[in-house]
């Protein structure tokens, strides 16, 4: 067999059963593949279906019109070389469940104003440096210690301990990059285990946001310039590596990656990357790798 195909599930969700398993099964041999046995990773929650004599796309395809409104991710691709080598993830809405702009505006009685600009910079509707700069104005003045209290309240998405320290112990590199803030960032960052942390810097003047940057903007070029330099200093082709991410920011390095994975992720980033979960948590980019449940390590153990 050439290629494989996996269907996943939102762990807390509704499982795959063994009809549906069998139901993708009849879809690609009716498209033309000849589909292997069933192999679980995970029961009721992630499935490899391995095949030949059909391109992974259009078996991809075949499947998605089968299993349309249904509760289900999937992706398809080559057996060879599944396990990357190279994480490179965005922060905001991915690996934590926030917007960071967004809670901090929500101090200022700003969140419906800022998340808007959010919301359109996201889609890529607006150039993401200039929106970026525009919320941050709008911040100026906000005190370090509501920076403090926003820290504290964040929460990781589900899955994030169990794939970062799951790729670490399978020998990847790992590679936080958000467009967001090294405030922020860096403890994340350390948090799980990151080899490498990039962000954005706010600048602070007396214990109060300036409602400024420094440096240059960390944006879509960079992430995807982040990426590379990775993957050149291991030596490592594209197809090595692993990107994540949400927003219009985040395309460029999942095209990129040979594994880039659109996490629920903005409807313009949903249709243009290679890989999407739309249901599954983020242990859905291990499984897409061939990791099997009981070879997950969290984070930090």
């Amino acid at each position: 067999m050439s290629f494989v195909v996996t269907l996943l599930a939102d762990p807390l969700g509704t499982p795959i059963s063994d009809a549906e398993v069998e139901e993708a099964r009849g879809t690609l041999g009716r498209a033309g593949a000849e589909p292997g046995r069933p192999d679980w990773l995970a029961p009721g929650i992630a499935c490899d279906l391995a095949f030949a004599g059909l391109a992974p796309e259009a078996a991809e395809t075949a499947l998605r019109v089968a299993f349309d409104g249904r509760p289900i991710d999937l992706g398809a691709q080559p057996l060879a070389g599944r396990r990357k080598r190279l994480l490179v993830a965005d922060m905001e809405s991915t690996i934590i469940a926030q917007e960071m702009l967004d809670e901090l505006a929500e101090r200022l009685n700003l969140r419906a104003e800022i998340s808007a600009i959010t919301e359109r910079a996201m889609r890529g509707e607006l150039d993401f440096e200039e929106a970026l700069a525009e919320r941050v104005a709008r911040l100026a003045g906000l005190e370090l210690a509501t920076l403090e209290a926003a820290a504290a309240a964040i929460t990781l998405n589900p899955g994030a301990t169990e794939l970062i320290g799951t790729m670490k112990a399978g020998g990847a590199e790992t590679a936080l990059v958000s467009g967001g803030f090294r405030y922020f960032a860096e403890p994340i960052a350390a948090a799980l285990g990151f080899d490498h942390c990039r962000a954005n810097s706010l600048e602070i003047e007396q214990g109060r946001l300036s409602g400024r940057t420094l440096g240059p903007i960390l944006g879509r070029e960079a992430k995807l310039q982040t990426l590379n330099e990775l993957l050149a200093a291991r030596g490592l082709a594209a197809d090595a590596a692993c990107a994540v991410g949400d927003g219009a920011n985040d395309l460029a390095m999942l095209r990129a990656a040979g594994l880039g994975v659109a996490y629920r992720a903005k409807p313009v980033v949903r249709a243009a990357a290679p890989f999407r979960l739309d249901h599954a948590d983020l242990t859905g980019l291990l499984y897409l790798q061939g990791y099997r449940r009981d070879e997950f390590v969290s984070a930090g153990n």
